[in-house]
């Protein structure tokens, strides 16, 4: 998770700690007997599981998992250190069936899949706080506003592949799965209060339904300041940059960016140095960057211009859905209005229901109808539609008249000429 926390206090009284002192910092179980004993006492335990992973993002490469907590009534409090017991299996199939509460649950589930851990049923008390309309939906202030706890800083943006990790680091990492149940069964009746339980739960249970995500197509273009570069030989200096850096970062197991910035990837895509020695004059390259490091670069930058105009990347990546919406009024003018109508509808009931306008159906979603609209543009034709595009029941429910509706807009009439 990426909000601190580390000890707690309630509105107007002393610090009270999250963890029993008699029980103290959980030990980390890092060894498979000690795992078979933790397994064993969440097997027996009840209730809901609360489920956390604490990732070395930016430190090292990947997202994988370098401590799992959980916590169960009955159970109490485990840490798990995923080096030393890397396959979770046994504790997945012991949990199986047992709802899991995670916190923005799309964050860890990759991590926790990594380990052999896949939730049947979860509770997502982020997006639960979404969906109730609260405006923060970080840990700490869902704590705050639904709990009455204040959470202080403590130790988010750590490097959690230390070995040993720390006490106070342990402490916060059990502290971040000591509330997650209580928060639950509040967010919970407030759901229901405002009768959104069940489009809650039916969000939660595609979360948990949903397959791997498929790698990412060209990767290399979500470099930050790649809007900078427009040229295609440009572009293929990017591509050819990122991908040595990655293959660097993937062998010394170290974040990319601290192999080489972003910023230093566009500027030498921009500037395209002769040789290393100009490379080595541009920022980004010089600070003790030693020559071996500085003439991989430069490589990468001349095998990008020596390749043949066919072999050079787009300037846009293939997409087969609609076109950015700013260029629809040139392309489509029809099309331009419906999803104008449709967006001005959809951000009307998102206000009116107090929840995001892309929890109650997703931008995409409402561009791709809105430019290909089915031949019928009825409430029914629509609504199995967006059930096609991957909308939950209530969402099409909901959406489903309003961009049946939306559909009939068309531009307004060019102004007469004066007599």
């Amino acid at each position: 998770m990426t909000d601190a926390r580390e000890t707690a206090t309630q509105a107007d009284s002393a610090p009270v700690p999250l963890l029993d002192p008699r029980e103290g910092i959980p030990p980390v179980t890092a060894s498979p007997e000690a795992l078979a004993a933790v397994v064993a006492a969440f097997a027996a335990g009840s209730g809901p599981v609360a489920v956390d992973a604490e990732r070395a993002s930016g430190y090292r490469y990947g997202q994988r998992a370098y401590l799992v907590q959980l916590r169960r009534a009955g159970a109490g409090t485990a840490l798990i250190d995923p080096v030393g017991c890397p396959d979770l299996s046994t504790l997945d199939a012991a949990l199986r069936g047992t709802e899991w509460v995670l916190h923005a649950a799309t964050q860890d589930l990759p991590c926790l899949a990594e380990l052999g851990m896949h939730p049947t049923a979860l509770f997502d008390t982020e997006l639960a706080g979404r969906l109730a309309g609260f405006p923060r939906v970080g840990l700490g202030a869902m704590v705050e506003n639904v709990l009455g706890f204040a959470l202080e800083k403590g130790h988010s943006a750590v490097d959690w592949s230390t070995r040993p990790l720390p006490d106070p680091w342990l402490r916060y990492a059990a502290l971040d799965v000591e509330l997650l149940v209580d928060l639950r069964d509040a967010l919970e009746e407030e759901l229901r209060t405002q009768g959104k339980l069940d489009w809650a739960l039916q969000e939660f249970a595609a979360i948990a339904a949903a397959p791997p995500a498929p790698p990412r197509v060209d990767p290399w273009r979500r470099t930050s300041g790649m809007h900078k570069v427009r040229r295609r030989r440009q572009i293929g200096v990017v591509r050819e940059l990122w991908e040595a850096r990655d293959r660097t970062a993937r062998e010394r197991d170290v974040s990319p960016g601290r192999v080489l910035s972003d910023a230093a990837i566009v500027t030498a895509a921009l500037e395209s140095p002769p040789n290393a020695q100009a490379l080595a004059a541009l920022p980004g390259f010089g600070h003790r960057m030693g020559r071996r490091q500085l003439e991989q670069w430069q490589a990468a930058i001349d095998r990008a211009r020596a390749l043949p105009e066919r072999e050079l990347p787009q300037q846009t990546a293939a997409y087969n859905g609609p076109p950015p919406p700013r260029a629809w009024a040139d392309k489509d003018p029809v099309a331009a209005a419906r999803l104008s109508a449709a967006r001005t509808a959809v951000t009307a009931l998102a206000d009116e229901l107090n929840l995001p306008q892309e929890n109650l159906i997703t931008p995409d979603t409402v561009r791709r109808v809105c430019w290909a609209p089915p031949a019928d543009p009825s409430p029914e034709s629509v609504a199995a539609e967006l059930s096609a595009l991957g909308a939950r029941p209530w969402q099409t429910a909901l959406a489903a008249p309003l961009l049946a509706k939306a559909l009939t807009a068309r531009p307004p009439a060019p102004p007469q000429p004066a007599e």
